[in-house]
């Protein structure tokens, strides 16, 4: 608990320095343009947008791994099929044409079925068979090669964008730029964030899914049908991922690969923020989108990654459990 109090008086004195650089930026942008300070706070703007994105395809993640502890190399392909799907139903000239809003829905659902049926066709057999969590990862890795190349050869290796909400102007807010796409973007992250957290502390599945990851056999042997619980956790990470997946596209590009170049920043975000804690993985995303945006300052965007995984490794040297993890006894 000392560790999640530490991070009060941390965002207290964020708070102050951005505004603190926001009245800078003003100043500096209304004599030489925009200055180091007005660029900062844009690109704290742009990673808080990027780490929502990514703490949305890592909840998902950070739950399977603390029902089953499987880490799941295959979820990256989950946010491709969302992505892909919905650009199928809203672009693609052998799909319907369907507005993204109702696309989108229909991918979300889409990727909840992907993870269900992956859940009963694939894991539960293995874990029936009492598979080795080591043979599980392996299995992931290849079914991630194949989804990878199913998705290859159905969409195509051209980077594409969707019908709508493509080119927009910027809305001006002070010293920061924000197109109206971007934004509702983030706002729809950050509720999206904040009804999973209610749905976890305020809902019986929630509490569910909770004592699973705390003590499966305990609350198998308190009544949970943890079976259940786990389809839905597997049925939420798809859908979560396809949902991270058009928010990733609509901001960037759809690519054949997309998640799997957004694999490595979700397994930083969850380790960072503390294995199997859901609100662990949503904190470590949100540190390593800001940080992988702000480096851009000072260094090429081709290392961005890089500097976030530096991130990672310095704060898991001071608290190996990281930002929001329990200490555990080894041995």
């Amino acid at each position: 608990m000392r560790g999640r109090w530490v991070l009060v008086p941390a965002l207290g004195l964020l708070l102050v320095v951005l505004c603190a650089v926001a009245a800078r930026a003003q100043g500096e942008e209304g004599r030489h343009g925009p200055g180091f300070g007005a660029r900062a706070l844009q690109a704290f703007i742009d990673g808080v947008q990027f780490g929502v994105i990514i703490a949305i395809t890592a909840v998902g993640l950070s739950l399977i791994f603390g029902t089953i502890h499987l880490i799941n190399f295959a979820h990256g392909e989950f946010v491709t099929i969302g992505a892909t799907v919905a650009f199928f139903l809203n672009v693609s000239a052998a799909g319907p044409g369907w507005h993204l809003i109702p696309a989108a829905l229909a991918a979300v659902v889409f990727g909840a079925l992907v993870g269900w049926a992956t859940d009963r066709g694939v894991w539960r057999p293995l874990r029936a068979r009492g598979t080795g969590l080591i043979n599980m990862f392996i299995v992931t890795i290849g079914l991630s090669l194949l989804l990878r190349h199913v998705v290859l050869v159905l969409y195509g290796n051209r980077p594409a964008s969707y019908a709508q909400y493509d080119i927009q102007s910027a809305i001006d807010l002070g010293p920061v730029g924000i197109t109206p796409r971007d934004l509702t973007v983030t706002l729809l992250s950050v509720l999206v964030l904040l009804g999973l957290a209610a749905l976890l502390q305020r809902t019986r599945i929630g509490t569910a899914v909770r004592a699973v990851a705390a003590n499966r056999d305990l609350a198998e042997a308190s009544g949970i049908d943890v079976r259940r619980v786990v389809s839905i956790v597997w049925m939420a990470g798809g859908a979560l991922a396809a949902l991270g997946g058009i928010f990733f596209g609509l901001v960037e590009v759809i690519t054949w690969d997309m998640g799997f170049r957004l694999l490595l920043l979700m397994f930083a975000g969850i380790i960072l923020g503390g294995l199997g804690s859901a609100y662990g993985a949503m904190a470590g995303s949100l540190v390593i989108g800001i940080v992988a945006q702000m480096s851009t300052l000072w260094f090429p965007v081709d290392l961005q990654y890089a500097w976030a995984l530096l991130v990672l490794i310095v704060v898991l040297l001071v608290r190996p459990q990281g930002l929001l993890g329990r200490r555990e006894r080894v041995g």
